[in-house]
């Protein structure tokens, strides 16, 4: 570890990469961070800086008096900058040959080029920002809406990572208690006392899942099935909701044989949309492993399109009975009937788009029920998983008849939250997490 004249500890290894997309804008960043920033800052500008202020000159090339452009460059000294460490920020015209000159030129100094996330990384490992936080910038650069955008500054700002750490204090202090009691074997345990608490620790636990679970969906959009039997007319609806011909359209039976995805803003709602193969009795080996793939999108749907031809009086293909469903009754142009919405159920033509906008104000107002929590946070499916782990302790440790038992529940249910925040995690899940995220960042 290296320190700077405060003390405060650098990275030894310092890294450098564009912080700003590829390819040509009117301004480019390049960013420097690690221990070695100031004396590249030295050699790349020939002036001294002062910290957090913008310095406009000239930007030299190796050993030279060759200008390479003129910009801005900003220092920022540790541990008061984004990563913990001295970092430099160049701005400069953003073509890629400028841009890649100056990489270079930080790379001839001894910085080496960032992996993906590495500066977002250092940043976690240096108690800037936690875990949780770290994931809330890559959702809020991939963002694709604006409600996905909110939730994900809201996770940035550290609001899940309290409701995270608020727990666990709870937790912190019940085990405390408990274990402080079993040391002292005289002394009588209120267990109904300690269980009444883990009710309430239940309880927030649910709420936050729940929060989560609106989160996903947000951040990965809501999955919908497109279900129902061959020629219904799932492929030409999908083709309206998406505003082009994704899938293919015929009069045969069977046209559609795997899962077709489209994703789709409706209202700023981000929505997965699944076309599926028709479901019938079929000797169709093809046909049949769509059919089988078709069902499996209905256990994993969010919500499902049931659409029906209008003109087909059989009986409704089964749908799990937990699965929202919206039923959708297709060819209305083939009975001069007018596009209206009665009971949950659409009464439209996929094939003239008549009464599409009737589905798309009931699709919409289906999302605002399922995540119509303005406070609501970005989250990631292991998040929800991690929380449900931690919830499974609790409800055991509530049913322990041992103190003892109780107390290794909580902990296995604190250790499943921490795994959230980074407090408990692996090198492994580092690497996975902070590979996911765009290089400069």
């Amino acid at each position: 570890m290296v320190y700077n004249q405060q003390g405060v500890g650098l990275q030894a290894v310092t890294i450098v990469a564009p912080a700003t997309p590829a390819g040509r804008g009117g301004v480019g960043v390049v960013r420097i961070s690690g221990a070695k920033t100031r004396e590249i800052a030295d050699k790349i500008l020939k002036r001294k800086l002062s910290p957090r202020h913008a310095s406009a000159g000239n930007f030299y090339a190796n050993n030279s008096d060759e200008i390479i452009d003129f910009g801005i460059a900003i220092l920022f000294i540790a541990p008061h900058s984004f990563t913990g460490e001295d970092v430099l920020e160049l701005q400069c015209h953003g073509g890629p040959v400028i841009i890649d000159q100056l990489v270079a030129l930080a790379v001839s100094h001894g910085a080496r080029l960032a992996r993906p996330g590495e500066f977002s990384e250092r940043a976690f490992l240096n108690d800037k920002i936690d875990l949780v936080q770290a994931e809330g910038i890559a959702q809020l650069i991939n963002a694709n809406s604006i409600q996905a955008s909110r939730a994900a500054q809201r996770t940035l700002r550290g609001e899940f990572s309290k409701e995270i750490n608020s727990i666990v204090n709870k937790l912190t202090n019940l085990r405390v208690h408990i274990e402080a009691l079993l040391d002292f074997p005289e002394e009588e345990i209120n267990l109904l006392e300690n269980k009444n608490i883990i009710n309430n620790l239940e309880k927030n636990l649910k709420n936050i899942i729940n929060n989560a679970e609106q989160g996903v969906k947000l951040a990965d959009g809501c999955n919908i099935a497109i279900v129902g039997k061959p020629n219904s007319g799932k492929s030409s609806l999908l083709n309206k909701l998406a505003k082009h011909d994704a899938a293919i359209v015929t009069n045969i039976p069977g046209t559609t044989r795997d899962v077709l995805r489209q994703t789709v803003l409706l209202d700023g709602y981000t929505i997965q949309l699944a076309d599926t193969a028709g479901i019938r009795d079929s000797d169709d080996v093809v046909e049949l492993e769509g059919i089988k793939r078709a069902k499996q999108e209905l256990k994993t749907a969010d919500l499902v399109l049931l659409i029906k031809d209008i003109n087909d009086t059989s009986l409704d293909i089964y749908i799990p009975e937990d699965k929202k469903i919206i039923y959708v009754y297709n060819k209305i142009d083939l009975i001069n009937k007018k596009p209206e919405i009665k009971d949950n159920k659409v009464y439209l033509s996929a094939k003239t788009g008549d009464g599409l906008n009737l589905l798309q104000k009931l699709l919409q107002e289906t999302l605002k029920n399922d995540i119509n929590n303005e406070n609501v946070f970005i989250a990631k499916r292991r998040h929800v998983t991690a929380l449900e782990n931690s919830l499974n302790h609790i409800v055991n440790a509530k049913n322990q008849l041992a103190a003892e038992l109780m107390a290794e529940e909580l902990k296995l249910a604190q250790n499943a939250l921490g795994e959230i925040t980074g407090v408990v995690t692996s090198d492994a899940l580092l690497g996975k997490i902070f590979s996911e995220f765009c290089i400069g960042k």
